[in-house]
């Protein structure tokens, strides 16, 4: 394969890997802005407290959709691992997007319904960046490569030489045989 073929076949594999992210995040933002809203009119809780449990619920609902569709055919051999890396930098991007909220809260007072709703959703937009860099990074890795067979790394060297013109041949030489 040639390198602008190769380069075109991992480009078309990130483009599927960002639209199945894309498409788990979808359906992890309407769970979170969800249970945020319930959360907060059906509630006394702060408003920082409900953004946490609505994050944390979202949390639970993308990991399921993450590891049995996103990232189905990555390695599944170290569970504990993956689930406790998903944790840590799910926890990460938690903060990233209720520090936002937090911010616009108390730093500036910005606590109306809309206002809250439009920097929760700031916040899970910054925090979607660095949980998509991370996931795929650490948690979801892929396979290592596998090792051609024989024949198929035989095939460019057979080639090389069937495109070499008789002139270029070399004579034996005498003093080796």
């Amino acid at each position: 394969m040639s390198e602008r073929g190769a380069l075109r076949t991992r480009l078309d594999l990130l483009a599927r890997e960002v639209a199945k992210f894309g498409v788990v995040g979808a359906v992890g933002l309407l769970v979170n802005i969800l249970v945020f809203n319930l959360l907060r009119h059906t509630t006394d809780l702060q408003v920082v407290r409900a953004s946490v449990l609505a994050t944390f619920v979202a949390i639970l609902c993308n990991y399921v959709g993450f590891r049995y569709w996103t990232y189905r055919d990555r390695d599944k051999s170290g569970r504990t691992r993956e689930l406790t890396l998903f944790l840590l930098f799910s926890a990460a991007g938690a903060v990233i997007e209720n520090g936002v909220l937090y911010l616009a809260t108390y730093g500036f007072d910005w606590n109306t319904p809309v206002q809250s709703n439009v920097f929760k959703i700031l916040g899970i937009g910054i925090a979607t960046l660095f949980r998509f860099w991370s996931y795929r990074s650490w948690v979801f890795k892929t396979l290592p490569e596998r090792a051609l067979p024989a024949e198929e790394a035989a095939l460019p060297a057979e080639r090389f030489l069937e495109q070499r013109r008789p002139s270029e041949t070399v004579e034996p030489d005498p003093v080796r045989n």
